[in-house]
């Protein structure tokens, strides 16, 4: 991952880094390997996830439905 700091413009270069590792998830998943989790907290964790998914693209969905 590369990011060119323009006109010794450091602050904006660390912005655009932040940026960059937020979209690919890395602090996520950094958090996450700080503690061990077992397989069964996983599973849960990763479960209750996908419904959280699934409930924001339904609200998405139904919101464009009526607005338009």
């Amino acid at each position: 991952m590369q990011v060119s700091v323009r006109d010794n413009n450091v602050d904006q270069a660390l912005r655009a880094l932040k940026k960059k590792l937020q979209r690919e998830g890395v602090f996520r998943e950094m958090k996450l390997k700080q503690h061990f989790e077992k397989p069964s907290e996983k599973k849960a964790r990763e479960t209750a996830e996908a419904i959280r998914r699934q409930r924001k693209l339904a609200r998405k969905k139904l919101q464009r439905e009526n607005g338009m």
